[in-house]
């Protein structure tokens, strides 16, 4: 049975509102894919901001890849 190893990255256009850019999803995934990493999913989700309560509007990307 294989195991894997997972990683999320949070993804956000701007601090405040803003649209999710195709352009800097697909560098990420890209970014990722080089380093044996393998989209698993995709999620919308209020990601903390950097200043201040609340968050921002975002995307929680997860990657999988197998256990060495």
């Amino acid at each position: 049975m294989e195991r894997y190893t997972y990683k999320v990255v949070e993804l956000r256009e701007k601090m405040i509102g803003g649209k999710m850019s195709g352009a800097k999803l697909e560098e990420t995934l890209n970014e990722h894919a080089t380093q044996g990493w393998r989209l698993k999913t995709i999620t919308s989700a209020e990601v903390k901001g950097r200043i201040g309560p609340g968050g921002v509007e975002g995307l929680l990307v997860t990657f999988e890849r197998p256990v060495a």
